[in-house]
């Protein structure tokens, strides 16, 4: 008769050892199979994922394409990469949060949220733009009151706060050291954190183009660092190009981030990950899952650039001039590739062109091949548009509307500040484009150091003598570039006490001060009975993004 005896405590130790180094023998060999499957990358002995954010607060009309850009050179790569776009989802989050709705308008703002979204992504919101602006007022609203209780000041496109200042980086390191205080710590909390915990990225790279997003994007850094010591942060951007451009820069974030990254950071992270470029240098952007994401636009606009600096580059007031980037333009027979590839995975409803001009040999060869999507994009005051044929085709090719930056009326300021324009080609162009149906955004810039008081008349009569060729408009005020070559011409002062700060205030030549020059376009310019009704029509908050939808009514 056999009996059973119960293993000893050793035995059933060994057994237990035995049982545990097959289990992790057996997971490990899994993630080596979908390690060569996927492509995974190493640093070090860290198995890597790549996660791209785009952060709030930015006008949440159309996915950010510079992480899908950068995804897109990462897929090639081989390098497995999401992205996230914390912007519209903190939005979402926050219009759909609760509120105290001690008044009228708040109740009302919360009752039609979820109407007020739809009627914009259906397009009905465009019918008019007193109808559009209401809509846009109540969300606003329901922003504004997420933000008060915290001293922050919040809109659909914008973050700013009472005391601490997105151009000081003791600030920004605050925000990441309290980021409890941040008005999207909730969203972060419930919704992103436990995300990035079931992605599990090696890197985390963000993407701050705008000062609207600083405070809030270092509020997200430090709470990602906080609950995630082991992952590598990377911060990028448009925003932070800018402050790496400053002679001055020295590097205060250290301590926090992994590493600052000026430019498209497709190289960086290839270089990083030691992975190959696509072949060509240049890969096509990849949207992955924000292309179904509900943006605040009739359908799913899509960004694309098919170049990055500017081919001019000799306009004195601009930044691009002072931060020295390259201009790097994609192959014409790429961009048509990937234009085409796009239309088939993300079905857009409109191309927004991203360049800070499209170059015309884009344009001849845009307008021979159209891709059958309505697109808007910058253009310059240049001869050609004054064909009016040319005109024509661009308008055949899709085009609902061009923006273009004239800056000033006046040909003595044009010529100082080296724009290379001509006020009767000017002249010319915008009754041709009216001609062929296609709207003007027209572009001014209000206190440069080459204009006086008389130079800003002379550009507010050629705005009334050319206001029906005008669809719509931003008049702006000139701030002068930390880096700008005039800077070093003008006495100049701080424009804030920020070690960030992008811009440096300026002794005006001519005394045409930033005081006069408000009082003059408050006063003076936005009073004007040709001139009020553009400023009107210009969508309330997005602008030029929501224009193009008014123009395809």
């Amino acid at each position: 008769m056999k009996t059973s005896r119960r293993p000893s405590a050793r035995g059933r130790f060994f057994s237990f050892l035995y049982f545990y180094y097959s289990i992790t023998i057996f997971h490990l060999l899994i993630s080596i199979a979908r390690n060569h499957l996927y492509g995974f990358k190493k640093i070090g002995s860290i198995m890597t994922r790549v996660l791209l954010i785009h952060p709030p607060v930015a006008k949440p009309g159309e996915p950010p394409a510079g992480i899908a850009r950068l995804k897109g050179a990462l897929d090639a790569g081989r390098i497995p990469c999401s992205l996230m776009d914390a912007n519209l989802e903190g939005i979402r989050f926050l219009l759909h949060g609760d509120v105290e709705a001690d008044d009228t308008w708040t109740q009302n703002a919360v009752k039609n949220t979820d109407r007020h979204i739809h009627e914009i992504r259906s397009g009905s919101a465009f019918n008019s733009i007193g109808h559009y602006n209401r809509i846009v007022n109540d969300l606003n609203r329901l922003m504004a009151l997420h933000g008060r209780g915290m001293e922050y000041h919040l809109s659909l496109a914008d973050c700013t706060h009472g005391t601490l200042s997105p151009v000081r980086s003791q600030d920004l390191i605050r925000c990441a050291e309290n980021p409890e205080n941040d008005p999207f710590f909730e969203y972060y909390s419930s919704r992103q954190l436990p995300d990035i915990g079931e992605q599990t990225p090696g890197i985390i790279g963000l993407s701050v183009n705008f000062l609207s997003q600083s405070l809030s994007a270092f509020a997200m850094l430090g709470l990602i660092r906080k609950r995630f010591p082991g992952i590598q942060l990377i911060l990028g951007g448009g925003l932070v190009t800018s402050w790496m451009s400053n002679p001055g820069w020295k590097d205060p974030f250290s301590g926090l981030v992994d590493h600052c990254v000026a430019g498209p950071g497709e190289a960086f992270f290839l270089s990083l990950l030691k992975a190959a470029e696509p072949s060509g240098g240049n890969a096509a952007p990849h949207f992955g899952g924000l292309a179904g994401l509900p943006y605040l636009s009739p359908g799913f606009v899509l960004p694309y650039n098919t170049s990055s600096g500017c081919f001019w580059r000799r306009c004195r007031f601009c930044p691009e001039q002072s931060e020295k980037g390259d201009y790097r333009p994609i192959p014409h027979g790429r961009v048509m590739e990937d234009l085409r590839m796009l239309k088939e995975t993300t079905a857009p409803s409109l191309i927004h062109f991203l360049d800070n001009a499209l170059s015309e040999s884009f344009l001849d060869r845009f307008t021979e091949n159209p891709v059958g999507i309505p697109w808007y994009g910058y253009v310059r005051f240049s001869e050609r548009l004054t064909d009016p044929d040319y005109c024509r085709r661009i308008k055949e090719s899709g085009c609902v509307m061009l923006k273009l930056g004239l800056e000033s009326g006046d040909q003595a300021v044009l010529d100082s500040m080296d724009k290379g324009i001509r006020i009767e080609t000017a002249s010319k162009v915008l009754r041709n484009l009216k001609q062929a149906g296609i709207p003007a955004y027209v572009y001014l810039l209000f206190g440069t150091p080459y204009e006086s008081e008389d130079s800003a008349r002379r550009t507010m009569h050629f705005v009334l003598d050319h206001h029906e060729t005008i669809g719509y408009m931003n008049p702006a005020i000139f701030n002068m570039p930390v880096s700008s070559g005039d800077a070093a011409i003008h006495p100049v002062r701080p424009f804030s006490q920020g070690d960030l700060s992008l811009y440096v205030d300026f002794e005006h030549p001519r005394g045409w001060n930033r005081s006069a020059v408000r009082h003059f376009l408050d006063r003076e310019f936005r009073r004007q009975p040709l001139i009020s009704p553009i400023l009107a029509r210009t969508p309330k908050l997005f602008t030029s993004n929501h224009a193009p939808f008014f123009c395809m009514r």
